[in-house]
This record gives C-alpha cells, sequence and structure tokens, in this order.
C-alpha cells in the first residue's frame, strides 16, 4: 500500500490524506535471496507501485513495516533515501509478549510490565526498555529475543521525533487494507479459489479501490488490439 499523510488530527497525530490510498497485492511469496539475480515478483510489484505513485519524487519518503529483516533489507535496496519506521503496535505485542513469557499470560504483572514497556516506547525511552529486558533475558528466551529485536531497531523506533516530523508510526491502514482488498471479497462463506483465480479477482480488486479501474481495462484493451 501506498499513501500519503499531510494532514493531523485533534491531537496532531499523523493521519492519511482521504483518498490517497492505493493497492497492490497478490498471493505469492514475497521471499527472496541475496544471491538472487532478478527482485522477487513481490519486490517488483512494490517498486512498480512506488514509481507509479511517483514516492521518489516525493518531499518526503518513509517505509513501514514490521521488525522482518527482509523487509528492511527491500527497503533500503529499492528506497535508498528512505525513513524506515518499525510499525510501533507490532513493537509493542513483542513486548507484551515478553511480559506474558515471566508472569503468565493472565497475570496483572505482565499487564503492568507491558503497560510500562508500551509508555517508554511512545516516549522514546529505548535504553529504559533494554534494562527492564536486560534483568530476564538470561533467564527467559522471549526477553532474550526482544533485546536482539529492539537493538536491531532501535533507529527505527524513534517515535517522538517521527511524530513531530508528521510521520505515521502504525501500519493499521495496511492491516485494514488486507481485509478490504481481500478479505471481504475473497473470503465469504463457501468460496473456493485457485491461485489464479484469486490472483485475477485481486488486481480487479486492488484497481477499483485504488482508483485505476478504466485505466486497467484500457490497458487491457490495448493490449489486444496490439
Amino acid at each position: 500500500m501506498v499513501w500519503s499523510a499531510e494532514g493531523r488530527d485533534k491531537e496532531g497525530i499523523p493521519v492519511r490524506d482521504a483518498g490517497s490510498v492505493s493497492y497492490s497485492a497478490a498471493i505469492e511469496s514475497a521471499a527472496s535471496c541475496d544471491t538472487d539475480e532478478f527482485l522477487s515478483e513481490f519486490a517488483q510489484r512494490v517498486e512498480r507501485e512506488a514509481h507509479r505513485r511517483g514516492f521518489d519524487r516525493a518531499r518526503r519518503r518513509a517505509v513501514l513495516g514490521d521488525g522482518a529483516v527482509w523487509i528492511w533489507n527491500l527497503a533500503s535496496e529499492l528506497f535508498p533515501g528512505a525513513i524506515q519506521i518499525v510499525d510501533r503496535f507490532h513493537a509493542k505485542e513483542h513486548l507484551s509478549a515478553v511480559g506474558k513469557a515471566i508472569w503468565g499470560a493472565t497475570s496483572d504483572l505482565a499487564r503492568q510490565w507491558g503497560k510500562q514497556r508500551h509508555d517508554e516506547l511512545d516516549e522514546g525511552e529505548i535504553d529504559a526498555i533494554l534494562q527492564a529486558l536486560a534483568t530476564h533475558a538470561p533467564f527467559n528466551d522471549e526477553a532474550s529475543k526482544c533485546v536482539g529485536y529492539i537493538e536491531n531497531n532501535r533507529s527505527r523506533m524513534r517515535y517522538p521525533e517521527f511524530r513531530a516530523m508528521g510521520l505515521c508510526t502504525s501500519t493499521g491502514v495496511v492491516e485494514a487494507g488486507c481485509a478490504v482488498a481481500i478479505g471481504v471479497r475473497l473470503k465469504r462463506p463457501g468460496m473456493l479459489w485457485t491461485m489464479r483465480g484469486a490472483n485475477a479477482i485481486i488486481s480487479l480488486r486492488c484497481a477499483i479501490l485504488s482508483g485505476r479501474f478504466q485505466d486497467f481495462w484500457d490497458r487491457r484493451l490495448s493490449a489486444r488490439a496490439g
């Protein structure tokens, strides 16, 4: 998904501009190896949509994603000048998982510990988070893994700075897009799809939601005429 976010709500939180979202999707693997000669189909799809939307000409550019290494490798390769931001709520889920692993999923202590870490994350207090994790890391695998996750993505978790710059820090629009573009059309009761059929419908669905339905058919007609 590609969108612009020049406005802010009443609380000063950046919000995407109405009608600015465009979609590109398919049921495919995003995986690729560093030694691959060509970009994966997913990467090519991302690059095409970004180019179509003029991403390279934007005054300020940002790429949002979760903490997966392949996402940031792809972002660095395709959009080297863009600011990289880890989804804030994804980071909070990691911290909550640590609290549950230490005290149990239903423990009040787990909730309290997680809430404190969430507040620190919002305030940009990464050192405080790492210190809290370090207490448990030697004895808890979840805490140990989270230390690496935070350290590897620290530069992508500068949330107070990102908010001050007017940048979105959540991929909620992407999560919603998965439901809007695919879920409500392909996951209805009794539906069965082949991969080819599903991808054909997804292409049409994305064209409609992106306001390019007529362009889609014009290209098809031109290709057939040629």
